[in-house]
């Protein structure tokens, strides 16, 4: 499944960014998408759930972030707009930043936060005055710790810029060079520093990361089914239908509607989606999307179990086990 479908605190990561976005006022939404246009499609649908209007772009194969603008020309018109990579997390939104775009209106307004090792990212170096001076993409030896993080504002001088710029080495339009077209035309760029939690949810490492970091601000809401034998815990969501049977939830953990949970420890920690089974298992610090089974499994953690997918004991023994499990995978645990 794409990436930015897999659920953090059972809901899917470009769900998370659809919520800021809508939080700017912003109700027209170019989602520009690639091969795995059918699934994001069918899981978000027009926009109408989230107050907005859905406009899906086509792009044959990557071809950089300019790229993305330049295919977007004629629905962004000469309206000022937002960039927002989708699998970036940023639980406290952006809003703050679109007020002081709004209000200054510069040719390019960049969202950077300071990082221990600017390597890896395209990097802000700025004046005196906090504008804009340089763009530098993955410096061996950086002058700045502002790393770019994936949103962008910008008014219609964009569109010059992008026109303008050749393909990089690896064949794609950069945004930073766009960007950097704009500096050397003498447009305004300015940086915007956040300074909340960010997380690019790219790797399962930083997708179970965010996930611990959104369950954290849960409120206890149980609207399934608790017997006698079971106990809850503080910061703990159990969805519509779902029942507990026997088994102990840690928080914070949410578990999804129509979910059975017997004889089971579930949590810290954890999210399970919809509709699945969780018997005589040990679960913490994990994701398990909708219509997983997991059985008589003593110690599951740090894992990701993909929909569908089917989860039992063997005839091997061990002490604990980690997985990232795909869609409708059947995988055998020891007991």
């Amino acid at each position: 499944m794409p990436k930015q479908l897999i659920p953090i605190a059972n809901k899917p990561v470009l769900e998370h960014v659809l919520d800021n976005i809508r939080a700017l006022r912003v109700t027209e939404i170019g989602l520009v998408v690639g091969d795995g246009a059918p699934a994001i499609t069918e899981a978000i649908g027009d926009g109408s759930r989230f107050g907005a209007r859905i406009t899906y772009i086509r792009q044959d194969r990557p071809r950089g972030l300019a790229d993305c603008v330049r295919i977007a020309r004629g629905f962004l018109g000469d309206d000022d707009f937002v960039m927002y990579l989708g699998d970036n997390v940023l639980p406290e939104g952006v809003a703050e930043a679109a007020a002081r775009f709004r209000a200054g209106r510069p040719a390019a307004q960049l969202v950077v936060q300071r990082v221990a090792d600017p390597r890896p990212f395209g990097v802000a170096e700025l004046g005196e005055d906090g504008t804009v001076r340089r763009l530098v993409e993955k410096p061996r030896r950086p002058r700045s710790d502002l790393a770019l993080i994936g949103v962008y504002f910008f008014t219609a001088a964009i569109h010059e810029a992008v026109a303008a710029i050749a393909p990089s080495a690896r064949g794609e339009l950069e945004i930073t060079d766009a960007i950097q077209w704009l500096l050397s035309h003498g447009a305004e760029v300015r940086a915007d520093e956040y300074r909340g939690y960010w997380k690019d949810a790219g790797r399962a490492e930083d997708i179970l990361e965010c996930n611990r970091r959104l369950l954290g601000g849960l409120a206890t809401d149980v609207a399934g089914q608790v017997d006698a034998a079971s106990t809850v815990g503080d910061q703990v969501v159990i969805g519509e239908g779902a029942r507990l049977v026997g088994s102990r939830v840690e928080g914070p953990a949410i578990i999804g509607a129509g979910t059975v949970i017997e004889d089971s420890h579930v949590g810290p920690n954890v999210a399970i989606g919809r509709d699945c089974v969780v018997r005589a298992a040990r679960l913490s610090d994990s994701i398990v999307l909708d219509g997983a089974s997991i059985s008589r499994v003593s110690g599951l953690y740090g894992s990701i179990v993909g929909r569908c997918a089917v989860i039992g004991p063997s005839d091997h023994d061990a002490a604990y086990h980690r997985l990232v499990v795909g869609d409708h995978t059947r995988m055998e645990i020891a007991g």
